[in-house]
């Protein structure tokens, strides 16, 4: 049986738990904007009832408060990471195609259409007069002006590239911040929890940065409670399988530089990402995700073309020759001219190539020399150099670019080198390349062998020498392969920015210095739908312009679908989770009636115990 003052008892746990509640929200209404917060109650229930000797059997002993908890839905926190790994990915890859798609902006004056037509136009005056020097100046400004256009799309490409490249080391470092936090925050949470405590704050502090670790990667969140009523829990993220947090414990990742280029028109020191412990992190993983895989993807997606073929060779071989391979074209070559090659499930640097060309089948072989002789045999083994990424980053784009150069001044050298100039000298290329490492200019051809010119094949060449002769004296030109020749390095032929008048207008000068007829063949060249799959040179450089619009387009789209998505979701989990401020005034009012009825309990408790103490004995 409780005791005479029980009641009093009873309405102090009412007391106790309605301040509790009162407390609690308050706590809610305070961290209504509060970023991160989760809307906390106050859970009680009914005291444990005593046996007492009396035919009711038993009697209440008020209330009790059980905890205070979160209200927050797991289902809508998953929806939520994965949405926003979307949403990083997308967001990060509209941002960097937009940059893009701004360099190649034809509404601009000095676009590639106005700068190509200038040229053309040049050209055109000089049929009108053939032997002027002032319309030959004009021609090779124009010239200079179309190959300063790509020097410049090149050089912001890179520029791009390198931003990439700066962003994945400071995302890399986000995450491992991130990490190293959470796992502190763990660590805290589960020695305040394994007291009974309940960690609320903390834990909203720890799912916040998880929000953020999500945007930048795909995660997998764990969490498991570890024995039987300890209040300590097992909290796991993981990154595409690899453990990034493990309870108060984090692994963390790290950026090298690589040694060697992937590509040839990549800049230097790309950043490939590694485990701290020495496990490989692979960028290339399709449920990578987030803005990582987008800035990867940017910065190395090549549409999934990159070297590939096969390798015949044994153990200790230290040059090795690629067959079947999927690049059979000097134009499309972007392979860099030393690197590393994958042969089977092995990785070799290699410190040069040669090219020759299969006279029966038309295709090309590549010979490759090793820095290091094979450690296995290869019997046909497939062989590559690079990745295959799916995505047309800024290496496609530059191939594309080399590609339409390659292409056109070839045509357009072919057709310069057979007429000659005001004084009668054979006709020179008219577009070069310059020399990375001297700044001389290359030479495509014809070269000279004894005492007669010829034509050479000038898809053979070796990477290491820079063309077809080993020792070239320095006052003769680089004789190259148009592989050498890139948006980065395509210029004029210095001759002729010195002398105009090397400029070749007719087949032979004997018909007089006002024969046009190589200009006319030049003129002809602006309109050869042969050249290109896509038609004319115009039409080829549209196209690309017209693919990185839709490109970008794309990126922008699903970007702004996946911020409406992640919107939505986040609206969702607030229904659960956020602060409601109409609710949390109702409560307020609810648990002050409570609170007054209590302490209304003791009032009449106190004058039931005065009336028995003070004048029961009167």
């Amino acid at each position: 049986m409780g005791s005479t003052f029980f009641g009093l008892n009873i309405g102090q746990t009412g007391l106790y738990a309605y301040q509790s509640a009162l407390d609690v929200t308050a706590h809610n209404i305070t961290n209504t904007d509060t970023e991160g917060y989760t809307r906390q109650v106050m859970n009680q229930q009914a005291g444990r009832a005593l046996q007492v000797n009396s035919t009711y059997g038993m009697a209440g002993t008020g209330v009790s408060v059980t905890g205070v908890v979160q209200l927050r839905d797991e289902y809508y926190d998953i929806k939520y990471w994965k949405n926003s790994t979307m949403f990083g990915e997308y967001n990060n890859k509209a941002y960097y195609m937009n940059e893009i798609e701004n360099y190649f902006n034809e509404v601009s004056v000095k676009g590639f259409t106005t700068t190509f037509n200038s040229m053309y136009d040049s050209l055109q005056e000089l049929t009108k007069n053939p032997a002027s020097l002032t319309v030959r100046t004009q021609v090779v400004n124009y010239g200079k002006s179309l190959t300063e256009y790509f020097n410049t799309i090149s050089e912001s490409l890179k520029s791009t590239q390198a931003e990439c490249n700066f962003e994945i080391r400071n995302k890399v470092d986000q995450v491992n911040s991130t990490a190293q936090q959470i796992a502190a925050l763990t660590k805290q949470i589960n020695t305040l929890e394994v007291n009974a405590g309940a960690a609320n704050d903390l834990r909203d502090q720890r799912a916040l940065l998880v929000d953020e670790l999500s945007e930048i990667v795909n995660i997998s969140v764990d969490e498991k409670k570890v024995g039987a009523g300890i209040g300590v829990t097992s909290y796991t993220i993981k990154i595409d399988g690899q453990t990034l947090v493990d309870g108060g414990s984090y692994n963390y990742l790290k950026t090298v530089p690589r040694a060697e280029k992937a590509n040839q028109n990549d800049i230097d020191g790309l950043y490939d990402v590694l485990w701290s412990n020495g496990q490989t992190f692979d960028l290339h993983s399709a449920s990578m995700g987030g803005a990582l895989q987008a800035l990867y993807e940017v910065r190395d997606g090549n549409n999934n073309f990159n070297l590939t073929g096969t390798v015949d060779a044994v153990a200790g071989d230290s040059y090795v020759s690629i067959t079947d391979t999927n690049i059979n074209s000097v134009e499309k070559m972007n392979i860099p001219e030393v690197g590393s090659i994958t042969i089977g499930n092995h990785e070799y640097s290699y410190t040069g190539f040669e090219v020759t060309k299969d006279q029966e089948s038309g295709n090309f072989i590549y010979t490759f020399e090793l820095e290091e002789p094979l450690i296995t045999d290869a019997e046909n083994a497939t062989a590559s150099i690079g990745e295959s990424i799916n995505y047309k980053g800024i290496p496609y784009y530059m191939g594309q670019m080399n590609e339409f150069i390659r292409t056109y001044a070839k045509a357009f050298n072919d057709i310069h080198r057979t007429g000659s100039d005001l004084k009668g000298n054979a006709g020179m290329d008219f577009f070069s390349a310059a020399n990375k490492v001297n700044g001389r200019d290359y030479t495509f051809g014809p070269l000279k062998d004894s005492d007669d010119y010829e034509y050479y094949d000038f898809s053979s060449f070796n990477s290491q020498t820079g063309g077809f002769y080993e020792e070239i004296p320095s006052n003769q030109p680089l004789y190259g392969s148009y592989y050498f020749m890139t948006a980065e390095n395509f210029t004029i032929n210095s001759a002729l920015i010195s002398d105009p008048g090397r400029l070749a207008a007719a087949k032979n000068i004997t018909s007089g210095s006002e024969d046009n007829d190589i200009i006319d063949e030049l003129i002809a060249l602006k309109d050869n739908k042969s050249l290109f799959k896509q038609g004319t040179p115009d039409g080829y450089f549209q196209t690309m312009v017209a693919e990185i619009g839709i490109d970008t387009k794309k990126a922008l789209n699903f970007a702004d679908s996946q911020d409406n998505i992640l919107k939505a979701i986040q609206n969702q989990r607030l229904t659960v989770s956020g602060v409601d401020i109409d609710e949390e005034a109702m409560n307020l009012v609810r648990f002050q009636n409570a609170y007054n009825l209590s302490a209304k309990i003791i009032t009449v408790m106190d004058e039931i115990y005065d009336k028995l103490i003070n004048y029961m004995g009167a």
